[in-house]
C-alpha cells in the first residue's frame, strides 16, 4: 500500500512538509521498483533532504503545489516488481555541473555534486545500502576505481 500525506512512516513525522512529500514520493517509487519498505524509507528520506537543499525556491514551490505522492505517472509506476534494479551498481561520472551519481541503467543521475569527493561519498552510501558495486570514473570516462559492498 502506498504511503500518503496522511498515512506515512513515523520516521518522517518531523520532516518539513514539502520534504516529507518528496520522501513519500521517492519511497513509494522505490517500493514499486522492488525495494523493501525498511530499506526504501531511510534512502528516500535522505534523498528528499538532499533534493530540498539543492533545489531552487521555484522548484520547491512547484513541487509543493503538484499532485499527491500516491498519484504517480505511468513512468513512475512502470515497475510492478523489479528487484533486479537492486543489483545495479552505482557510478560516479563527470557531469556538466560537476560530478554525478547514477545507477548502471539510469537515464538521469540521482544527484549532482560540485566535487568528486562529495559524489563518491554519496555513491558509496547508496552502494553500501544496496549491497552492490561502485565504479568511479575519471573526467575522460575511463574507470578510475571499482569497489564492491
Amino acid at each position: 500500500m502506498p504511503w500518503t500525506l496522511n498515512d506515512y512512516p513515523s520516521s518522517m513525522k518531523n520532516l518539513d512538509k514539502v520534504v516529507r512529500k518528496k520522501a513519500i514520493d521517492i519511497a513509494n517509487s522505490m517500493v514499486d521498483e522492488g525495494y523493501e519498505e525498511g530499506r526504501a524509507i531511510p534512502i528516500a528520506t535522505q534523498q528528499a533532504k538532499e533534493w530540498y537543499q539543492n533545489a531552487d525556491k521555484e522548484e520547491i514551490k512547484a513541487y509543493e503545489k503538484a499532485g499527491k505522492p500516491t498519484e504517480r505517472s505511468k513512468e513512475g509506476k512502470r515497475y510492478e516488481n523489479n528487484p533486479e534494479r537492486l543489483n545495479e551498481g552505482e557510478h560516479v561520472i563527470a557531469h556538466e555541473e560537476g560530478w554525478a551519481v547514477t545507477s548502471s541503467k539510469a537515464k538521469k543521475p540521482s544527484a549532482v555534486f560540485a566535487t568528486k569527493d562529495e559524489a563518491v561519498n554519496r555513491a558509496k552510501e547508496i552502494a553500501q545500502n544496496k549491497g552492490t558495486a561502485l565504479t568511479v570514473h575519471k573526467q575522460d570516462g575511463s574507470v578510475q576505481a571499482t569497489y564492491s559492498y
